[in-house]
């Protein structure tokens, strides 16, 4: 299946109003640290904190009346779930969240106070989709897949057509975007409407090590599964393989794939907090944890790096501030 420009645009009608437009905002101290132009964008600043609330309103948002009344049911390690949460509220209907059941507190508290029933799952024995596919059968309920659905990808897509255009705004074209990689549902709709309205446009994606199946997909030319015994603090990017619709997409646009360690991500995360400002999660600090580690070229570039969520631990946070990750 094929997202289009025309999808994320229609998307982007959906969202008016509803979804926060983030803004692009420029650091020098970050443009003299990296030898060029960064510009970029905190979706930390979006509702529920993360980017996922526009893929989940953009799907709830075309529920039929009846659908609407069963309700939804989708699973989740924490941003998609409040994101779905959000939605359902604002629309009108019940949701059911399937996460995994070492989910940061700070997730689930988000998640149940956007008015969700939550069912927990380990994610290392059971089969997250298997339960969220009986729940639906018992219940009647819609699965609202978090990247492998052309909804939800067309209204992830929304965040590139912010970019390039405030890019525009501010006299910049871009060299280079960079884009964390979990599912690839992001990436994939960032990705598109990046591709249809600044071809020229390097796009890299950035997955944490020990779950870059995305990157090592590109290289074998097919999907490629995590070791099972992989660990690392990005708990919003832990997704086993490439989506089935997000894969092709991928495939087809970016530039390549790095992968960053978690060191180099908490690394990034005391940058952010400390000389940007910004509390962003681990997940969320993969792109810019590429650039300040120079896995990606930008110096003397223009640049747009995406900071997809600030849903951190204040446990984990405070462990990555006083250096002990």
């Amino acid at each position: 299946m094929t997202i289009t420009l025309s999808d994320i645009q229609a998307a982007a009608g959906r969202l008016k109003g509803h979804a926060v437009e983030t803004p692009l905002i420029e650091s020098p101290a970050l443009n003299e640290r990296l030898g060029g132009r960064v510009l970029l964008k905190p979706e930390t600043l979006q509702r529920a904190g993360a980017f996922k609330f526009r893929g989940a309103y953009n799907r709830l948002s075309q529920l039929t009346a009846d659908e609407r009344k069963r309700g939804v049911v989708a699973f989740s390690s924490g941003n998609h779930a409040q994101g779905v949460a959000l939605a359902a509220q604002l629309v009108g209907c019940p949701a059911l969240i399937v996460m995994p059941s070492d989910s940061p507190a700070v997730k689930v508290a988000g998640t149940r106070g956007f008015g969700a029933e939550i069912r927990f799952y380990d994610r290392f024995t059971e089969d997250r989709v298997a339960i969220a596919d009986e729940i639906a059968r018992e219940r009647g309920c819609v699965v609202v897949p978090s990247y492998d659905d052309p909804h939800i990808i067309a209204g992830q897509g929304t965040l590139g057509i912010e970019i390039v255009e405030q890019a525009k705004a501010r006299g910049a074209a871009l060299d280079v975007l960079l884009c964390c990689v979990g599912g690839g549902g992001l990436i994939a709709g960032t990705s598109t409407a990046v591709r249809a309205l600044s071809p020229a446009t390097d796009i890299w994606g950035v997955e944490p090590a020990g779950f870059d199946e995305t990157r090592r997909s590109l290289l074998s030319g097919q999907r490629e599964t995590i070791d099972p015994d992989a660990r690392s603090i990005c708990d919003a990017l832990l997704t086993p393989t490439p989506g089935e619709l997000t894969w092709p997409i991928n495939s087809r646009t970016l530039t390549g794939i790095v992968a960053v360690t978690d060191a180099e991500v908490a690394e990034a995360m005391r940058y952010a907090f400390s000389v940007l400002k910004l509390v962003v999660e681990p997940g969320g600090c993969v792109a810019l944890a590429a650039a300040l580690a120079g896995k990606v070229e930008v110096v003397g570039k223009t640049s747009a790096i995406v900071l997809s969520g600030g849903n951190v631990d204040p446990g984990l946070f405070a462990s990555v501030l006083k250096g002990e990750i």
